[in-house]
């Protein structure tokens, strides 16, 4: 991923004619090009929309899919939600948590493991994301399928 600017920063919050109104607009752009938001940018954005830096950090807080360390170059999210759990997500997430050598919401490896609420794959308990891509009826053995097609092992 390229690496975060104040002139592209700039260049977003101008597209967006620098709306306050916007910022959530704006988190998700440098999200997307950036794959984050660090603090410097969060200072900067509370300049640029005359807001204070409390109410662009909250903003970001609040939304799962705005963190604020730099994301390993996969993400894999395992759902939390009610169907998936009772169809076995919290046991996939230790199995995970100990295959990958790490908690959730950490990277190790350029890996970064995340809990998400929901990947509307129900019928499909449980349910994964690896880069994107939304994977059901994950069990331990799928689950390193999928681990080891991702990191180029099959």
């Amino acid at each position: 991923m390229a690496r975060i600017d104040e002139k592209t920063t700039s260049e977003i919050v101008a597209a967006h004619d620098a709306r306050p109104e916007l910022l959530v607009q704006i988190l998700a752009s440098i999200v997307k090009r950036f794959g984050w938001i660090p603090e410097e940018t969060v200072r900067q954005l509370a300049s640029e929309l005359n807001l204070s830096r409390a109410e662009v950090h909250g903003v970001v807080e609040y939304y799962h899919d705005f963190r604020t360390s730099e994301p390993g170059q996969h993400i894999v999210r395992i759902c939390q939600a009610e169907a998936c759990q009772a169809m076995g997500s919290e046991k996939l997430t230790a199995y995970a948590e100990k295959t990958l050598a790490m908690s959730l919401n950490n990277t190790e490896d350029d890996i970064t493991l995340e809990p998400v609420y929901c990947l509307g794959n129900c019928a499909c308990s449980p349910a994964i994301m690896i880069d994107g891509k939304t994977f059901g009826r994950v069990n331990e053995q799928r689950f390193n399928e999928l681990i080891d097609a991702m990191r180029g092992d099959n």
